[in-house]
C-alpha cells in the first residue's frame, strides 16, 4: 500500500515535495490511484501561468493529513496512492501535447489504476479523456465550472481552454444524457453560447440554479442523472467564487464557496463508479496567501476520501 509519509515522525515541510507526500513512482502494482501533473497552459485565452499548478498543488498538499472528518474516512486505510510525477508536454503545441497527455493516461488506465490530474488549463481535459475512454467507455461527466467550454473553436483553432468538451461530445467520449454542467455562469459572447451543449442532450445548472435550488437539491439531480454510468469528474477552480479562488486565468464573481464546492463534490461522488478527476486553471501567479492551491488540494482531497469511502463499503 502506497501511503503518505508520517509527519509525526518527519515534519510535513521536509524531504522532496510531492502530493501529499506520497511515494514518487511509475510503478503503478498495487496503486489503486495515481495522482498526475499535467504543467500545460498553451491553450489559455486570457491569463498564462497555469503551468505552474501542479507544483504550486503540490506545495500547498503537504498540509493535508489522511483523515478527512467530512467522510469520516482514513483516507490510505483504504486505498493505495502514489505521485505518478508529471507527463511531459510540449510547450506551445496542442497537438504534440494532446498526444502526450492522451498517452500518459491510457498507460495508467491499462494498469487499472485510477488518475487524478493536476492541470494546467482545462484543454487537457480533452485528452484525459480520450486517453480514459480508449482503454474503458465513454463517460458520464461532471463538470464544475464557471464558463460551459463548449466553444467549437477560438480564433479559428479547435483547441483550447475553453472548447475541450464541444470535441469530447464530438467524438462521443461522454455520455451527454449523462452529464451535467454544474456553476456555469458570467458574461457570454452571445446569448445562443448554451445552446449546444444542450441541443446535445447535456443538463446545465448554472450558477443562479445552484443558489436558488441549494445543495441537496442539486446533489440529488444530478445523482439521478449519473446513476448506473462510469463519472469522470473534472473541476475547473474558477467554479469557486473569485473571494475563494482568485489565483486563476478567468475568474468570476457570483460563484461558490469552498465548503459548498466540498459538500457538492462529497455527496455526489457517494457510491459512483468514479473513474477519475482532473482539477485544473489554478494560476499561482494571480493567488493570494495560496488560498486557490490550497481548495484545489482541499477538493482533491475529498475525492480521494469519495473513492476510499465506496471501497471501504461505508454507507455515506
Amino acid at each position: 500500500m502506497f501511503k503518505p509519509a508520517n509527519s509525526l515522525e518527519s515534519p510535513r515541510f521536509t524531504g522532496v515535495r510531492t502530493f501529499m507526500r506520497l511515494p514518487n513512482s511509475q510503478n503503478l502494482n498495487d496503486a489503486d490511484i495515481a495522482i498526475v501533473g499535467v504543467p500545460f497552459d498553451s491553450g489559455v485565452s486570457f491569463i498564462p501561468g497555469a503551468r505552474f499548478g501542479p507544483a504550486a498543488l503540490r506545495d500547498a498538499s503537504i498540509i493535508l493529513k489522511p483523515y478527512c472528518p467530512m467522510t469520516q474516512i482514513n483516507i490510505f486505510d483504504h486505498i493505495s496512492v502514489l505521485d505518478f510525477g508529471d507527463i511531459n508536454t510540449v510547450p506551445g503545441y496542442m497537438e504534440e501535447s494532446f498526444a502526450n497527455i492522451e498517452a500518459g493516461v491510457a498507460d495508467i488506465c491499462k494498469s487499472g489504476t485510477m488518475p487524478v490530474v493536476m492541470g494546467g488549463d482545462h484543454s487537457v481535459s480533452l485528452p484525459i479523456l480520450r486517453g480514459l475512454v480508449k482503454e474503458k467507455e465513454p463517460v458520464a461527466l461532471v463538470h464544475f465550472d464557471s464558463h460551459s467550454d463548449t466553444l467549437p473553436d477560438y480564433f479559428g483553432k479547435p483547441y483550447n481552454h475553453g472548447t475541450p468538451f464541444y470535441w469530447a461530445l464530438e467524438e462521443g467520449l461522454i455520455l451527454p444524457e449523462k452529464s451535467t454542467q454544474i456553476g456555469i455562469r458570467g458574461p457570454l459572447y452571445d446569448k445562443d453560447a448554451m445552446d449546444y451543449p444542450k441541443e446535445k442532450g447535456m443538463e446545465i445548472i448554472t450558477g443562479p440554479d445552484l443558489h436558488e435550488l441549494g445543495v441537496e437539491v442539486v446533489v440529488e439531480k444530478v445523482r439521478q442523472r449519473i446513476a448506473g454510468a462510469p463519472v469522470y469528474v473534472t473541476f475547473d477552480i474558477d467554479f469557486l467564487d473569485a473571494a475563494f479562488a482568485p489565483g486563476t486565468g478567468t475568474p468570476e464573481v457570483g460563484g461558490f464557496s469552498s465548503y459548498e464546492a466540498l459538500k457538492l463534490l462529497i455527496a455526489i461522488c457517494a457510491d459512483q463508479q468514479l473513474l477519475g478527476m482532473d482539477l485544473v486553471e489554478v494560476l499561482p501567479a494571480a493567488d493570494h496567501g495560496g488560498v486557490t492551491a490550497l481548495a484545489g488540494v482541499s477538493l482533491i482531497h475529498a475525492f480521494l476520501a469519495a473513492v476510499a469511502r465506496n471501497k471501504s463499503g461505508q454507507l455515506f
